[in-house]
C-alpha cells in the first residue's frame, strides 16, 4: 500500500507557534553504558502536526485521551485553496468546490491544501497564515463535520487573535489537525486519511503522524 506522509518531523530545529516551548531532546541512557538508547522528548502537545482537542479552548470540552479514535481514520475530502497571506476561506470557497466536486455529505472530513507550509521557517509564518472565516467555519458545522484539517499552523487566519474558528468549530464538534504538510502529493479530490493522536490523559491536544493513502 502507498502513502504519503503528511507529517512534519519534530525537531529541536522545529519552528514553534509563538509563545510556546521549542521541542528539546534530553540523551538518558546510552548503548554504550546503559545497553541502550533512550532519550526524555520536552515539547508542547501541539508541536509540529497535530490535532486540537475541544478543551483547548472550551473549559468543559473533551480532552485528547476522551475522543473516540475512529474519529482519525477516515475517507477525506481535500480541498485546494492557492491562500495569500491572512486569506480567510469563505463559505462561497467551499461551494465552489462542491458545485465542482460534489456536494460535501454530513460527518465528512475535509482538508484544506493552501500551499501555506511551504513558508515554513520564514518570517510571517505563525503570523500571516491563511485559515477560515467565520461563515465557513459555520458551514462546516451546519454539515456536522467530523474533522477539519489544514496545511497551515492555524486554523485560524493568522491575523485573528478572537481564534473565531477554533470556537466556532470545536463547539460544534468538529475536530481540527493542523500544520499537515505534503498535501499536493495526493492527487484527486478523495482520500483515505490516518492522524492518531496519543492518549495523553487531559491533554489539549497531540502531535499525530498523518498519512495519506
Amino acid at each position: 500500500m502507498e502513502s504519503v506522509d503528511l507529517t512534519l518531523a519534530i525537531s529541536e530545529k522545529t519552528p514553534s507557534f509563538p509563545g510556546s516551548p521549542a521541542p528539546f531532546f534530553i540523551p538518558w541512557e546510552e548503548l554504550g553504558k546503559d545497553g541502550y538508547n533512550l532519550e526524555l522528548l520536552f515539547l508542547s502537545s501541539h508541536a509540529g502536526t497535530h490535532v486540537d482537542a475541544p478543551f483547548h479552548f472550551l473549559p468543559r470540552g473533551k480532552k485528547i485521551h476522551q475522543l473516540d479514535p475512529g474519529r482519525f481514520l477516515r475517507s477525506s475530502r481535500l480541498i485546494r485553496i492557492h491562500a495569500e497571506p491572512n486569506y480567510a476561506i469563505t463559505k462561497s470557497d467551499i461551494k465552489s468546490y462542491e458545485r465542482e466536486f460534489g456536494r460535501i455529505e454530513n460527518g465528512s472530513t475535509i482538508v484544506f491544501a493552501t500551499g501555506w507550509n511551504s513558508n515554513l521557517g520564514r518570517s510571517g509564518f505563525f503570523e500571516e497564515n491563511p485559515g477560515l472565516s467565520e461563515s465557513a467555519s459555520r458551514y462546516l458545522v451546519s454539515k456536522k463535520t467530523n474533522l477539519v484539517g489544514i496545511d497551515s499552523p492555524s486554523i485560524d487566519v493568522g491575523s485573528n487573535k478572537k481564534f473565531s474558528a477554533h470556537h466556532i468549530l470545536l463547539k460544534g464538534n468538529v475536530l481540527i489537525l493542523e500544520n499537515l504538510c505534503n498535501l499536493s502529493k495526493i492527487k484527486g479530490s478523495t482520500f483515505n486519511l490516518a492522524a492518531f493522536p496519543l492518549k495523553l490523559q487531559n491533554a489539549t491536544g497531540s502531535p499525530v503522524r498523518a498519512i495519506a493513502f
